[in-house]
């Protein structure tokens, strides 16, 4: 198949189905009429001897082939994206982009607040979005144009993935303000280990960070709650004698002085880093040289914000 037979909108009508699942919604996002994108449907099957979706119940599931076909595809619309950006240069105040950022479901609720707010006052008409995503598939998703930049803690990823460190935070132990086991805003390894602990994770199952450096040392601490959100184990711990355990920053716009206390983990754990990646072909592009920059100012922001721990 030559590249130049081909209509390169044909291939913005796939990746916008292949995103939407749907037909109509695709015409609805591309401001087509659904006649002119199953028309042009029609014409990029013909070209590439497949049908790229089955009706699924309700949506257009792809085939091997349109799985196949999507990453390459989404690549390479992000490269003429990119390019035609770089030609017209980059206006925040002008930019209607919808940025997709890669977020760990415990770093949301304190990380994409500051970040949404800087977002809306330096560019009002960009967009932003925060989703969960496989570790497995970041480099993927990267390379297709899918996340926009993810933000975790370091990983083993291709040389075509590039990286930044944003921010290095202590592991912290949050109690009420008047846990009896907190002795001037300190507490130390036994008392720690006597009590009852919360575990706050997006997983289903399996033991935190802390869990795993308490195993190092020969020791291990008795779980008795899990929740899922940052918020939810804060509450959980004004209203019970519970101790969480967790990065500081995870709290850091949640944390209330008058309700809770927090103190240094009384064993031995090392800050936990937190990076932001990219694609290599978006290095030079404006757009998300912008993005990257308001992300890293955003995390400077947001550590200022912290509450003090006790040394």
């Amino acid at each position: 198949m030559h590249i130049y037979r081909t209509d390169l909108n044909l291939l913005v009508v796939f990746d916008c189905i292949y995103t939407q699942g749907s037909v109509t919604r695709a015409a609805e996002v591309l401001h087509l009429t659904q006649p002119s994108v199953s028309h042009a449907l029609s014409r990029l099957r013909d070209r590439v001897g497949d049908p790229l979706f089955v009706r699924n119940g309700q949506k257009l599931a792809p085939t091997q082939v349109a799985q196949k076909l999507i990453y390459p595809v989404r690549q390479a619309l992000q490269l003429l994206e990119s390019s035609l950006s770089d030609l017209e240069g980059f206006d925040p105040q002008t930019a209607n982009q919808h940025f997709v950022i890669g977020m760990r479901p415990l770093m949301e609720g304190a990380f994409f607040p500051p970040l949404m707010r800087q977002i809306t006052q330096h560019a009002p008409s960009a967009g932003l979005s925060s989703v969960q995503f496989d570790r497995n598939n970041l480099a993927a998703e990267l390379t297709s144009g899918k996340l926009s930049v993810a933000i975790d803690v370091f990983l083993s990823l291709p040389d075509t993935i590039c990286r930044q460190h944003l921010s290095s935070t202590p592991i912290v132990v949050v109690a009420r303000r008047d846990h009896p086991a907190i002795n001037a805003g300190q507490i130390d390894i036994d008392r720690y280990l006597a009590q009852q602990h919360l575990l706050v994770s997006s997983r289903p199952e399996g033991h935190g960070v802390e869990d795993l450096m308490l195993a190092r040392q020969g020791i291990s601490r008795r779980v008795v709650a899990r929740c899922q959100q940052i918020t939810t184990g804060l509450e959980l711990v004004r209203q019970s004698n519970l101790l969480m355990t967790v990065a500081e920053s995870l709290i850091s716009h949640h944390f209330e002085p008058t309700q809770h206390q927090i103190c240094r983990a009384p064993f031995a754990a090392p800050e936990v880093d937190s990076y932001l990646y990219w694609h290599a072909s978006s290095e030079s592009d404006k757009a998300s040289q912008w993005l990257r920059s308001i992300i890293g100012a955003s995390y400077q922001t947001t550590g200022q914000l912290l509450p003090r721990t006790v040394s």
